[in-house]
C-alpha cells in the first residue's frame, strides 16, 4: 500500500506510480469523498460530457443516420 504525506499547507503529493497509472496529470480535477475512515479520490475528467463519450457507439456501427431519421419521421407521418 502506498503511502502519503500531509504537508503544513495540507496538500499532499500523489506517489509516482498512482499518478501513471491513473493517468493524472498537472491540472487534473479529483473528486473527493469521505466513507467512514476513508478519503477516496477520483480522477474527473476535464468536463463531466467526457464520460459519455463513445456510449452506446456499437449501437450505431452500420447505421445510417440520414436512413434512421427518415425512417423515423416516415413512422410520425403514417402514425406508427
Amino acid at each position: 500500500m502506498q503511502s502519503a504525506k500531509v504537508s503544513s499547507k495540507h496538500q499532499i503529493s500523489l506517489p509516482s506510480n498512482v499518478r501513471r497509472a491513473l493517468g493524472i496529470q498537472p491540472g487534473d480535477r479529483l473528486s473527493v469523498e469521505i466513507r467512514e475512515d476513508m478519503l477516496v479520490l477520483r480522477r474527473r475528467p476535464a468536463r463531466p460530457s467526457e464520460r459519455l463519450r463513445g456510449l452506446g457507439r456499437e449501437t450505431w456501427q452500420g447505421v445510417d443516420p440520414v436512413t434512421f431519421v427518415r425512417g423515423l419521421r416516415d413512422d410520425a407521418d403514417t402514425g406508427r
